[in-house]
């Protein structure tokens, strides 16, 4: 089973990217599963469209995750009630569109996998405490139960979040990656119970830049 987990897709450049190499990736490497973190993926880095998303479908993506900026396209309001490939935080308020997690089917060998879109409390959008969220969440996503793989994007600022989520979920999921600064981070590991774990995936876009924005701009309101 190859799952391929790419973090926050940055604009145009990040688009171009996933256009002309994804593809190619999921052949070469027999892909089953890709996820992608689309919520900058807009040409302007804030939030994602209708027209994208069906790209990255189009491209080979099975699921887009989210984060704080999933609602600064207004279209993706409605959009997400109609594509449930397409997730927003489940810790967001209860009254919010779309859903933050689902259950998948592989491409080639019928798995069934399932992803779980938190975000983090600290320093981000208002929602609800992600822990309590997170608990609910593993007494109903059960690996070998109701699925076989199970992903859990946490879109977090700090890494002491993202790391007690990590270690919340070990054993309970396949992998927990962290997402939202588009900086990788160096602690790819195995935790004690056997999950996959990364505090940051990074971010598919143009790194001459500040976090994939215009590293200009970025210095001149220094």
């Amino acid at each position: 089973m190859k799952i391929l987990i790419l973090g926050d897709i940055m604009g145009p450049s990040g688009r171009q990217a996933l256009k002309d190499n994804l593809h190619n990736i999921i052949k070469k490497d027999n892909l089953d599963f890709v996820i992608v973190n689309g919520e900058n993926a807009a040409d302007d880095g804030l939030g994602i469209t209708k027209a994208i998303a069906e790209d990255f479908f189009k491209y080979g993506v099975d699921v887009i995750t989210s984060g704080n900026h999933i609602w600064d396209k207004k279209e993706a309001v409605d959009y997400i009630n109609q594509e449930n490939r397409l997730l927003r935080p489940a810790n967001l308020p209860e009254d919010s569109p779309g859903n933050g997690h689902g259950i998948y089917t592989s491409k080639n060998k019928n798995f069934k996998i399932g992803v779980i879109n938190l975000m983090g409390n600290a320093f981000m959008r208002k929602s609800n405490n992600v822990f309590k969220e997170a608990k609910a969440l593993k007494e109903k996503f059960v690996l070998k139960k109701n699925l076989d793989f199970l992903v859990v994007d946490f879109h977090g600022e700090i890494t002491s979040e993202k790391m007690a989520i990590g270690h919340f979920f070990d054993g309970s999921s396949t992998c927990v990656v962290g997402t939202h600064t588009h900086v990788p981070t160096a602690d790819t590991r195995i935790l004690d119970n056997g999950t996959a774990y990364q505090t940051d995936i990074g971010m598919c876009g143009d790194y001459n830049s500040v976090i994939g924005m215009n590293k200009e701009s970025s210095l001149k309101n220094s």
